[in-house]
């Protein structure tokens, strides 16, 4: 085979099986399965409906600027990241210093090697089925729930004033200028479109599960909260309700912009539903940690190539 036409094999093999890894693993961990389910056997109700599915996907800003923000709820104070950086030394601002946080590497020019990840401290391998590659639990970076409560170096990032640089001021002010829809608003607007959604009350909005504490709003500012909720925190506190996983209306936004942004690639498996994947265990599964084990031929040295425990 040529070789401009090996690659063009190579590269929609890669793409659906990502997709699918996509579809079957990273999805149904971050929102409830059954939506997921829903999106991709039935299409979707709310976003692009009807449009030729070859056209470019667009992003539904209730995905970007708030939906999607999600994974800053997840993000851990510090790492263990590998043998050098142990024991909780792998904190949020030396990753942020270290590995090209805004673009800075710690004034070098590359990664240094002693920032390399253990994807085994990353990623659970007793998945597949290897059992070798197990780090002991006090060494998994397991990610935080998705709820409304954010770890403290996200409150003062880096090269930004006080108020400037908090991150949930951040995501809250974007939303405003761009006159966000409110928590309420998106799930009237998923219900009109027949989406079967139960709306929050104001006390699940209030009181959540063990996360942010609205105490310390004045009674006005409680009051307008409850009735104009930040479509951010509205879709926080709906995962933190149920047990740290997308539910609703952000689970319902999240697996429609991604079955779009699917249905639109020039190589799709949702237009291609009998599609089935041959780098894994079965063509039935592909996900993360087979893509992992492909790419690094199932070396405990290239999976972890600092060593170590």
């Amino acid at each position: 085979m040529p070789p401009a036409q090996r690659f063009a094999v190579a590269r929609k093999k890669v793409i659906k099986h990502y997709q699918w890894m996509l579809r079957t693993d990273y999805l149904p961990r971050i929102c409830a399965p059954g939506v997921v389910s829903n999106v991709f056997l039935n299409g979707r109700k709310a976003f692009e409906v009807g449009v030729p599915a070859t056209d470019m996907p667009t992003m539904p800003i209730e995905f970007s600027v708030a939906a999607f923000r999600l994974g800053h709820s997840m993000i851990r104070r510090e790492y263990d990241w590998n043998r050098i950086f142990d024991d909780g030394f792998g904190t949020l601002d030396l990753l942020f210093a270290f590995s090209a946080g805004s673009g800075d590497l710690g004034g070098g020019q590359k990664l240094p090697s002693t920032w390399i990840a253990d994807f085994r401290r990353l990623y659970d391998f007793t998945e597949a089925g290897r059992a070798d590659l197990a780090v002991p639990e006090g060494k998994f970076n397991r990610a935080m729930r998705i709820d409304t409560t954010l770890v403290n170096p996200l409150a003062g990032l880096p090269g930004f004033p006080a108020a400037e640089g908090n991150l949930a001021f951040r995501n809250l002010r974007r939303a405003k200028m761009v006159r966000l829809a409110t928590g309420q608003q998106m799930v009237t607007f998923l219900k009109n479109k027949g989406v079967t959604l139960t709306k929050l009350t104001d006390v699940q909005i209030r009181d959540g599960s063990n996360g942010a504490d609205l105490g310390g709003l004045t009674q006005a500012q409680r009051t307008k909260l409850l009735k104009d909720t930040p479509l951010w925190f509205y879709l926080l506190r709906e995962s933190e309700l149920n047990g740290g996983r997308l539910k609703g209306a952000g689970a319902r936004i999240v697996a429609e912009t991604f079955h779009r942004a699917m249905e639109g690639s020039q190589f799709s498996i949702v237009r291609d539903p009998a599609w089935r994947p041959s780098l894994g265990p079965s063509n039935q599964t592909f996900r993360m940690v087979d893509l992992l084990l492909f790419a690094f031929k199932g070396q405990k040295a290239l999976l972890n190539p600092l060593g170590g425990p």
